[in-house]
């Protein structure tokens, strides 16, 4: 993969496909603990309504996480007939809940074996193994023909992608004129540390994240047009915060999976992801029309 300019610029080496996926499968119990079981993304913490109660912090994690799924499901408002391509599907929890309740058929894929096998098994316990499917797939080098779906999203998923462009082409070639895609983006703020830009990208398995302009223009560069643009950075702050207090919560729990070293590795680690999250990183939704 072609790294972006940015990295060139930064002298990290951003994250190959197999880094990734290998990462997600050591560290998805982590996730687990410290992000909530519903989805691995960033929950929509503020929003209007209300809700059922939730009594821990986990809970209010998985209840961020489904309230910001059914907020995308709405945004990309896909048909009953329509198939949906979801890049980086993760453990399945959204593609399940947008074929549940949209009716439409879904194909997940991600870099990671176990999480192909958890998200088969989300959709088998949701009886929906004949409208959802999950693969092993790059992003970079997606196994369907031109215009294969109607709609596609990527949430959170764009992150971990060194070559953007390559990425947005690869989804662009696989929709239909007039198809949305509805992708979430990680931008950077204002000038980070070097030591905060490492731990992210230590602790996300990303490349540094672009200036918002930047990935604008990859986006157009890439053929699509803009629909919609939305700034919900104050939902990753938020999210950057329970992270690290579900990690402190549950550390006994951390260190006897994951052993004194990586623990300690960790531990240095949380202070300075927390800060780059709190004052350097961005986060956007966009939706995207191929014309």
């Amino acid at each position: 993969m072609a790294p972006d300019a940015h990295d060139s610029d930064s002298g990290l080496t951003p994250p190959s496909p197999e880094e990734v996926g290998s990462a997600y499968d050591r560290f998805g119990p982590l996730y687990d603990l410290t992000q909530g079981t519903s989805a691995i993304h960033v929950g929509r913490w503020s929003a209007d309504g209300t809700g059922l109660p939730a009594t821990t912090l986990g809970e209010l994690a998985d209840r961020a996480m489904d309230r910001q799924t059914d907020y995308y499901i709405a945004a990309l408002a896909p048909g009953s007939t329509d198939h949906v391509l979801d890049v980086g599907s993760g453990t399945g929890g959204p593609a399940v809940r947008l074929a549940e309740r949209t009716g439409a058929r879904v194909t997940g894929i991600t870099v990671s074996e176990t999480q192909v096998a958890r998200s088969r098994e989300r959709a088998a316990a949701a009886s929906l193994t004949d409208r959802v499917s999950f693969t092993l797939a790059d992003a970079l080098e997606l196994p369907y023909e031109d215009e294969s779906f109607d709609a596609a999203w990527a949430i959170d998923s764009f992150a971990h992608i060194a070559d953007r462009l390559r990425g947005l082409r690869q989804v662009w070639r696989v929709l239909p004129r007039g198809g949305r895609f509805l992708m979430t983006e990680f931008t950077r703020r204002g000038d980070p540390p070097r030591a905060q830009l490492e731990t992210f990208r230590e602790v996300w398995t990303s490349p540094p994240p672009l200036p918002l302009a930047e990935g604008l223009r990859l986006a157009y560069e890439a053929g699509f047009e803009l629909v919609r643009l939305e700034n919900q950075t104050h939902d990753v702050i938020m999210n950057g915060e329970v992270m690290t207090v579900l990690y402190r919560d549950h550390h006994d729990e951390i260190l006897e999976r994951y052993g004194p070293e990586t623990t300690a590795a960790m531990d240095a680690s949380i202070p300075l992801f927390r800060a780059f999250v709190r004052d350097h990183l961005g986060y956007f939704v966009y939706l995207l029309r191929k014309p």
